[in-house]
């Protein structure tokens, strides 16, 4: 429990701050009182050797011993009724001599005695003074009890107020982790979470409402997918299960020409059956997800499908670079070796292409050309320096209609456009154009699933760019995306 956790942290943190504090101050305390008694057993020698030079008897005292060793080694004490206490050995060393100064302790029985000898002057030996340390034993033990007890006292209180402060701070935590479980045993992505506050777990729940938007708005998109998905695969079906059972009703009773035509009418259906199957799968799996976007030659790009488009169409189909912005605008312009360089994913950027490309060639008549343009520029500034562009499309930056994405004003980017001499696309369907499934009002009876352009957006956006649908300069229609311009590698030398 992580509640319990943090405490146990908390208290050993504490712990380990007081025994090192305790130590510390005993240790202290311990040297204080020994210099202390150090101190009273010289202060007792000095006033006890004057009363003597005085010729008089020094006053008892119940902590202290005093007497005399004499030069043969004989202990007489100063204190009427005493009994001696022992001498430390090399005190008749200085009894001898009636120099020098020494300390020693000596125990009796159980009672431990500092001892202090001091020298009187040659022939008269020397002054023992021993003082008691049952008073400093006694203040040892009980400073060690109070401080136990007072150690053990504060780590209680510590644990008591820590576990009631951490339950209070992961209480939000506990609130959300309440909301999370309930989430995964309902599946109920609209379950409120609780109010997010201004610090790490009010960050960590906006992160999580975050998240829960997003799958909420997946899961609403799938739905979408699903029904719309269910209601188009119906209406190439519905002429496929006609047309088989009429031919299994008739039993060869019809006449060529009407079973010659019912057959057609298997395939083509058959044939929309399976490219409305293969765009679905690809829109709900997108396959080019496993690429990483590098550097490529959009111009080279749109070439390429161009090509297969002419030999597979035989249409006129241009590509044009052009280069807007003023001189020396930065991303203006092919790079130094001509290519047009963007970041994107190499299948994606080319089934992109061939979307609008198809588009383009299928809803304008055959003798018409197609014409894709490589805009080099800034987002959002003017075409210029070619008459074959005209004006440059609206695109979100600048307030326009028909835009979608994720392009920030004043990033370089590469606009690609392609054109035809179609009907064009009008104001009200130039943002309904890029949705799963749309068919405009002029294009009901043309062959196709509603879902190359919204292919199209998926995977431009992917690649962080931008997608736009209008009508041309032309009266045509104008379907164009963007892409960021790839950033060119420094050059050596």
């Amino acid at each position: 429990m992580l509640r319990t956790r943090i405490t146990l942290v908390v208290v050993a943190a504490t712990l380990l701050a007081v025994v090192v504090s305790v130590v510390s101050s005993y240790r202290g305390v311990t040297g204080m009182v020994a210099d202390q008694f150090d101190r009273a057993l010289v202060d007792r020698a000095d006033a006890v050797a004057a009363v003597l030079d005085a010729g008089r008897v020094p006053a008892e005292r119940p902590d202290t011993a005093e007497q005399l060793l004499l030069p043969d080694g004989t202990v007489r004490p100063l204190s009427p009724g005493r009994a001696a206490l022992p001498v430390p050995p090399c005190a008749l060393d200085v009894a001898r001599s009636g120099e020098g100064r020494l300390t020693a302790e000596t125990t009796v029985g159980d009672r431990t005695f500092g001892v202090l000898v001091q020298g009187r002057g040659e022939g008269h030996g020397a002054l023992v003074v021993s003082q008691d340390y049952a008073e400093a034993e006694r203040m040892d033990q009980e400073f060690l009890g109070r401080i136990s007890w007072t150690t053990a006292g504060s780590a209680a209180a510590c644990a008591a107020l820590s576990w009631l402060l951490i339950g209070r701070i992961l209480r939000p935590m506990r609130r959300l982790a309440r909301a999370a479980e309930r989430i995964s045993s309902t599946q109920d992505l609209g379950t409120a979470l609780p109010a997010a506050g201004r610090d790490e777990v009010g960050r960590l729940t906006l992160a999580f409402e975050v998240m829960l938007d997003a799958l909420r708005r997946s899961r609403e998109a799938q739905q979408r997918l699903v029904q719309n998905a269910s209601h188009e695969l119906r209406t190439p079906l519905t002429p496929v299960r006609g047309s088989a059972e009429l031919l299994q009703r008739a039993r060869g009773r019809l006449a060529p020409e009407d079973e010659e035509k019912i057959l057609g009418t298997l395939v083509s259906e058959s044939v929309a059956l399976d490219g409305l199957v293969r765009e679905l799968v690809e829109l709900a799996t997108d396959r080019q997800a496993d690429e990483d976007p590098v550097p490529l030659d959009l111009a080279a790009a749109a070439e390429d499908c161009a090509d297969r488009f002419r030999r597979r169409t035989g249409r006129v189909i241009s590509v044009v670079t052009v280069t807007t912005g003023a001189a020396g605008t930065a991303g203006a312009g092919p790079d130094r070796d001509g290519a047009v360089v963007v970041l994107a994913r190499p299948r994606a950027l080319h089934r992109c292409i061939d979307n609008l490309l198809a588009n383009a060639v299928k809803f304008s008549p055959g003798d018409t050309p197609v014409a894709v343009l490589v805009e080099t520029a800034v987002v959002g500034t003017a075409v210029v320096g070619t008459a074959v562009v005209g004006t440059a499309s609206p695109g979100p930056e600048r307030g326009g209609t028909g835009g979608r994405g994720r392009a920030r004003p004043g990033v370089p980017s590469v606009r690609l456009v392609v054109r035809d001499h179609g009907p064009g696309i009008g104001p009200e369907e130039q943002d309904a154009v890029f949705d799963r499934f749309y068919r405009g009002a002029g294009t009901q009876s043309t062959p196709g699933s509603g879902l190359g352009l919204a292919i199209v957006h998926d995977l431009v956006t992917a690649d962080r760019g931008t997608v736009f649908a209008g009508t041309g300069p032309g009266g045509g229609a104008e379907v164009c995306f963007t892409l960021p311009r790839a950033v060119p590698a420094p050059r050596r030398g």
